[in-house]
């Protein structure tokens, strides 16, 4: 069996460095807000080129308090639009509504798989006030266009970047510093890293991603210190000292055993990567079937393949022909936000290319502990599958 991801092989490469971190926080007797919460925090954001990283209790939250800090510090107000990909995991969009926002769906590109930027124009409105960037697959999803339209419009550039730690945009170029941001960044920079190009960005530490925990935590990062100073307090009950409550906040940190555990993965992250993006390249460049399409490759360093997805109207079929012959594959995401029962609102619209990539979308093995040979042996099945006699063209 080709797993899709092993975590237990992926874990046991540096066990005794796990298990170590682990024994001295449970010898520490201190298990929250404590100094490995501190320590990964800073490595974190050094590691991303922020001032601040914060730690909080998963991916959704760390969107979420994003967006509940500017309405708290009056930036967005209810009712305000959030201009979103519509091919997201659904977690991008319950951050917006939480907040009393409403999301405002816009296509991605077929070749790229991120949001389209030559649409943003269209979808302005006077409510609009935020654009929620999504990297998704790992794939850098900003451009220079991008943020020359959050510039002009006065937009919050928020990225959603739980599955691209470590993804580089490798020739970087800021426009004007919105009014919402307040520390200059240097104009032109190269091998920024996303988490870093906005004005915040949450992070997401589920065991499976590229920089996994052993449990549920994330983290915001940011260049704004009084945004920093609200997410914090907003996830500790609403506390920024002991009893004394600014907000109404919740329950939402980062626990020492899981800041420990990062520590360690972050060490190794870089390598992973490398590791995830030979393999990523070997499917782009050795899948060659007419019925199967991948997504337009990245510059160096812009994908670092948290999936390799691949898009097929044979998928359904696809996926039962490499699940016999004994390779796991996963589908991301089968259902769009705006087709979900939760959403009943947007049911009614149509979104023709998001729906495409959910009907066709299939993701290959993906994780640094693949080998070469079981890379050959996807690559191989896939370019065989329509010669064989379960499909016929």
């Amino acid at each position: 069996m080709i797993r899709f991801l092993d975590l237990q092989k992926v874990t046991a490469r540096h066990a005794e460095e796990y298990h170590q971190a682990v024994r001295q926080v449970v010898d520490s007797g201190w298990y929250l807000l404590g100094e490995q919460t501190r320590a990964f925090e800073s490595a974190y954001a050094s590691y991303i080129g922020t001032r601040h990283c914060i730690g909080v209790g998963n991916g959704l939250d760390a969107l979420t308090l994003i967006f509940r800090a500017y309405r708290e510090m009056g930036l967005l107000s209810e009712g305000d639009e959030v201009l979103v990909p519509a091919n997201t995991f659904i977690a991008s969009v319950l951050a917006i509504t939480e907040n009393g926002l409403r999301p405002v769906f816009v296509e991605p590109s077929v070749e790229t798989l991120e949001l389209d930027d030559m649409l943003l124009e269209q979808h302005l409105t006077p409510r609009t006030r935020s654009l929620l960037l999504v990297h998704l697959y790992g794939r850098n999803a900003w451009t220079e266009r991008i943020a020359d339209f959050c510039s002009r419009h006065d937009l919050l550039l928020v990225e959603d970047n739980a599955q691209a730690h470590g993804c580089k945009v490798t020739k970087y170029q800021s426009t004007k510093v919105t009014k919402y941001q307040s520390n200059e960044v240097t104009k032109y920079q190269s091998n920024k890293l996303t988490g870093s190009l906005g004005h915040a960005a949450g992070h997401s530490f589920y065991p499976g991603k590229n920089l996994g925990a052993m449990g549920d935590c994330g983290a915001v990062t940011t260049d704004d210190d009084r945004l920093a100073e609200v997410i914090r307090a907003l996830g500790n009950y609403g506390s920024s000292e002991k009893y004394v409550f600014d907000y109404v906040g919740r329950n939402s940190r980062m626990d020492e055993l899981q800041a420990a555990v990062l520590r360690v993965k972050l060490r190794h992250l870089d390598d992973d990567n490398a590791r995830r993006q030979q393999i990523g390249r070997r499917y782009e460049q050795e899948i060659r079937n007419p019925l199967v399409r991948l997504p337009l490759p990245m510059a160096d360093g812009e994908n670092v393949y948290h999936l390799s997805p691949i898009f097929s109207k044979e998928r359904d079929r696809l996926r039962q022909y490499l699940a016999e012959h004994g390779v796991e594959t996963l589908i991301h995401y089968p259902i769009p936000p705006h087709k979900q029962a939760c959403y009943r609102e947007w049911n009614h619209l149509s979104l023709p290319v998001a729906e495409q990539l959910s009907r066709e979308e299939l993701s290959l093995p993906m994780s640094p502990v693949l080998t070469d040979d079981e890379v050959s042996e996807v690559v191989r099945l896939v370019n065989e599958f329509f010669q064989s006699n379960k499909v016929t063209k």
